[in-house]
């Protein structure tokens, strides 16, 4: 079984072979959420690239040690805490909570270590001491701290920019505008460290040696994937819109201080579009997991459909392409059902082959060649299901063997199979709708009573009226 893996890397613009530069394990660091609310489908497409990636480097026999930060202060979780009324611990901790619920129903492996930037102040401000002391870094008037840019030479690498044509950060890799801080600064290049307090920021505030204030975004990262992971990674990750201006800056931080390569590979996933537009909230996709659970998707057929395409290409987030994935689930079961009943085994065995440990791809083996080569995890899908064809009916132990190798695959994919069906669970927003529709149609309203009963039509319920009330059931 070949355990060679091969991944693209952003800085080379090349595929490089996945190594184990301490011989070791794989130290990987992942930008994590920034818990100021439910995560949407378009990150959650990047968090599980990089499980599969994982679970890939597992299934390789590679030991890894994985890193997922939480973004728990900034500019929008204070401002929404103050707005809520709220500590921001309070408020982050309710979200960071949903967060890990929602990367439960997505079968994704918690990261070995899953440090908050609240919780890192510390290492935070050692870093920043040190980038003064070196002359990358100074001090405004107010107490903020800042980067130099003009003191990294390699500045914009990452993102393969002109440092000469560089002239301001005011847009991101991806695009999207980055909002500039409003401190002092040398150069509109320049990127904030450490911002002092402003009367907007409430209570939310540390003590430093500039005076009380709060790190800035960038210098979060660079200060945690240090402290756990050491001077470089083995691999860093994100999404493609990390690249300029996070993850330049990281570069910058991190390399200033350690004369050392920040990381030694580097992994973007590209965005995610629904029904071929841009996610935005003025659009009204902006989808959540828990909106799709309300229109009656599975978390399996959303992570099915989020991995299936491959990760440096955009993805289009379509009605059909989860209906599609629930057929393609299906079609896996049925597959795997037919092999237990010939190896003499049932549903309920099937969760004891899905493992990392693999002895043998047989039939499967160009699955396996295609997640080793670029993650190509729609090539592995494809031979799957072509490979499956070619099994007819079989000896117990062949068919023993067989799954054995497709579990090891659905381990690396990380899909669901066989999971006993949850009593659906009716959301807040659905039990109301339905008691104004039933509250209408006791009232005659039946104009009122219709328009309800769209609504909720609308978000996958359907309403069973009886004599003494109603009953309210997911459609299909």
């Amino acid at each position: 079984m070949p355990t060679k893996l091969q991944l693209f890397d952003t800085l080379s613009r090349s595929l490089h072979p996945i190594k184990v530069k301490d011989g070791d394990s794989f130290r990987f660091y992942c930008c994590g959420p920034t818990v100021y609310g439910p995560a949407h489908i378009g990150n959650f497409r990047t968090f599980l690239v990089q499980d599969v990636f994982r679970r890939t480097l597992e299934v390789a026999g590679i030991k890894t040690h994985h890193v997922r930060n939480i973004t728990d202060v900034d500019d929008k979780t204070i401002r929404q805490s103050q707005a809520e009324g709220v500590t921001l611990k309070d408020f982050t901790d309710k979200w960071t909570q949903k967060f890990h619920e929602d990367c439960a129903q997505l079968n994704m492996l918690p990261p070995h270590e899953e440090p908050s930037a609240v919780q890192h102040i510390p290492q935070q401000i050692e870093l920043i001491e040190q980038l003064i002391e070196c002359g990358h870094a100074y001090t405004a008037e107010d107490g903020s701290v800042y980067y130099k840019v003009s003191s990294f030479k390699n500045y914009g690498k990452l993102a393969h920019l002109d440092p000469q044509a560089l002239k301001t950060q005011s847009t991101s890799s991806s695009g999207a505008t980055n909002l500039a801080d409003e401190y002092e600064r040398e150069s509109i290049n320049d990127f904030a460290l450490w911002k002092a307090k402003k009367p907007e920021d409430g209570p939310n505030a540390w003590p430093s040696p500039w005076g009380e204030g709060r790190p800035g975004w960038h210098i979060e990262c660079s200060a945690m994937a240090r402290h756990y992971l050491g001077d470089t990674l083995d691999l860093h990750a994100g999404g493609i819109d990390l690249i300029f201006p996070h993850h330049e800056n990281e570069i910058a931080q991190t390399e200033a201080v350690t004369q050392k390569p920040l990381a030694h590979h580097w992994l973007h996933s590209a965005h995610l579009q629904v029904e071929g537009q841009k996610m935005s909230k003025s659009l009204g996709n902006l989808y959540t997991l828990e909106d799709l659970k309300t229109q009656g998707h599975s978390p399996a057929a959303v992570r099915y459909l989020l991995i299936s395409g491959h990760y440096r290409q955009p993805l289009n987030f379509t009605a059909d392409g989860l209906k599609a994935a629930n057929s393609a689930l299906q079609k896996l079961e049925k597959l795997i059902k037919s092999l237990l009943e010939q190896a003499n085994k049932y549903p309920s065995d099937w969760a004891s082959y899905v493992k990392p440990d693999i002895k043998a791809w047989g039939i499967f083996q160009s699955a396996w060649d295609s997640l080793c080569n670029d993650l190509n995890i729609p090539s592995a899908l494809g031979h799957i299901f072509s490979s499956s064809r070619e099994i007819g009916q079989t000896t117990e132990e062949k068919s023993h063997t067989l799954l054995q190798a497709l579990g090891g695959l659905i381990y690396a994919l990380g899909l669901p199979l066989f999971e006993t069906p949850e009593k659906v669970a009716i959301p807040d927003s659905i039990q109301k709708l339905a008691a104004a529709r039933w509250q209408a149609k006791q009232n005659k309203d039946f104009k009122a009573s219709d328009e309800f009963r769209d609504e909720l039509l609308k978000h996958g319920w359907q309403v069973l009226d009886q004599k003494e009330g109603y009953t309210l059931e997911k459609k299909p």
